[in-house]
């Protein structure tokens, strides 16, 4: 081979791996295109979106390729998650359920008593309220640990908003038949939000606002018992901390009563040292929970030994006895108090549901299982529709009960039939014994319980991490301390 042809086909050579690598670089440098999707049209994105937000985890897909029967199952099944889990029930779970089903029984009547005082009810609504609503959600309900009942906050909430349409004392008849219609469309709301899958909304009431709120309705609340507390007679409807201490400080020399303050002090220090005790050890959860009922008993003993209600210690005086009487035709569906009752209804309805969504979300993820917020919305409406046809008030979760039922070991929503059946019987035969109950231990018992409402860590942690979180917080706490617990929650809002 010559060199002319060697030199000729070397450059052939450079020149095909010349071109190859050029190929090459040109399928590197486009492997990684991605190609721009194809353009939507406005009303399929929308249809998209929507599908995103309200039926993300697809709620129809366990009935597809099913028979009729088992369509029909399925569905009786989702209404009523007991018919589920309730196949799996045995007799150890029953154990658990039983002891911590006794154990909030013991916490709730006492409580339930004194909560129908802050919405400014009968005693008897608040044991009303702990009995027929548990029973529905524990049927409807998918949360093992919240116990159902009347809590501080709505209570007060009620009470505040129905004060401002009517007065509790002089149209006595009215008021409740308007907190009646308040609870039916609560209830109404509640499985509007879930049935139709509108629990984001919920969302709108930031962390932030709800510590704020939270904590600025504990302290009025702490506040509004310084009537019992102290044995004040005549005491100012407004709520706010202002009007408050004149009404305190303005009968220190002839509102107070001694005796009442004794009573009060005493058994408030024995509440919060078992508070102390159950915090110590956890094995004592069952200290703090019997507690409030010890108090109760022991000093309706010593008020009826000592015939201190006839030194001016006020009692609870009777309690209605029996069962819910029905409310079905003391529900307004016309007249002027119909929107008044579904604006306060709707705004108990949004807090009450707040509240018991965010306890259900904590203990669920502590035992690792799903909850179902659309679910529990519908649970909890169903429940406080049927309350209102029963005598109740608007019923949710209990931050306070919840924990106790929690570290009773309860297994499932059981305990909630156990607690309801407790005060069932307290309502058919011991309801007269609460007769001499002062009133200063139903406010002990309040101000202990809603002590836990003021959460000052999580506000340190906002004013940490986010000082417009702080901002809010802060808001809606003095909107709730210095105005009204509404102001306060319209800053939560905004």
């Amino acid at each position: 081979m010559d060199r002319s042809t060697e030199e000729a086909q070397t450059k052939e050579m450079d020149i095909r791996s010349l071109s190859s690598s050029h190929h090459h670089s040109q399928s590197e440098r486009y492997i990684h295109k991605v190609g721009v999707p194809p353009k939507q049209n406005l009303f399929k994105e929308f249809r998209e979106t929507l599908k995103e937000t309200f039926f993300a985890d697809d709620p129809l897909r366990p009935f597809k390729d099913r028979s009729r029967s088992q369509k029909f199952i399925l569905g009786i099944q989702t209404i009523f998650p007991i018919f589920e889990w309730g196949r799996k029930y045995n007799l150890k779970k029953l154990r658990g359920d039983l002891i911590a089903g006794l154990t909030i029984a013991s916490l709730c009547i006492p409580q339930d008593i004194g909560y129908a005082k802050l919405a400014n009810l009968d005693p008897q609504y608040g044991l009303y309220s702990s009995f027929v609503p548990p029973l529905i959600y524990a049927f409807m309900g998918s949360s093992r640990d919240i116990a159902i009942g009347p809590v501080a906050v709505v209570s007060l909430l009620l009470g505040t908003m129905l004060q401002n349409e009517l007065d509790p004392i002089n149209e006595k008849a009215q008021y409740q038949r308007l907190a009646f219609t308040a609870t039916f469309f609560a209830g109404i709301t509640q499985v509007t939000l879930g049935f139709f899958r509108l629990g984001f909304l919920i969302d709108f009431l930031s962390h932030a606002a709800i510590v704020g709120f939270m904590g600025g309705a504990a302290v009025t609340i702490a506040l509004q018992q310084l009537k019992g507390f102290l044995g004040i007679k005549k005491f100012t409807k407004k709520s706010d901390i202002i009007s408050v201490m004149h009404s305190v400080v303005a009968s220190a020399h002839h509102g107070w009563n001694w005796q009442t303050i004794a009573i009060g002090a005493s058994f408030l220090s024995f509440l919060l040292f078992a508070k102390f005790i159950g915090k110590k050890n956890k094995k004592f959860f069952w200290v703090p929970a019997i507690a409030p009922l010890i108090s109760v008993i022991l000093s309706t003993f010593f008020v009826y030994i000592t015939r201190a209600d006839k030194q001016g210690v006020q009692i609870v005086k009777n309690i209605k006895k029996g069962i819910n009487p029905s409310s079905v035709n003391e529900i307004y569906f016309s007249g002027d108090y119909l929107l008044k009752g579904f604006r306060i209804g709707v705004v108990a309805g949004m807090i009450g549901l707040t509240e018991a969504i965010a306890i259900g979300r904590t203990f669920a993820a502590m035992k690792d299982y799903q909850l179902d917020g659309n679910k529990e919305m519908v649970a909890l409406g169903a429940m406080n529709v049927v309350g209102s046809m029963t005598s109740c008030y608007v019923a949710t979760g209990s931050f306070s009960r919840s924990a106790v039922n929690f570290m009773a070991g309860c297994e499932t929503a059981v305990s909630n039939i156990i607690m309801s059946c407790v005060v069932f019987l307290t309502l058919e035969f011991i309801t007269p014994l609460f007769k001499y109950t002062p009133n200063a231990i139903l406010a002990s018992i309040i101000i202990n319980a809603v002590i836990g409402l003021i959460d000052i860590g999580a506000a340190t942690l906002l004013w940490k991490i986010d000082k417009f979180d702080f901002v809010a917080c802060m808001g809606a706490f003095f909107g709730v301390v210095f105005s009204s617990v509404e102001i306060g929650l319209l800053i939560a809002v905004f």
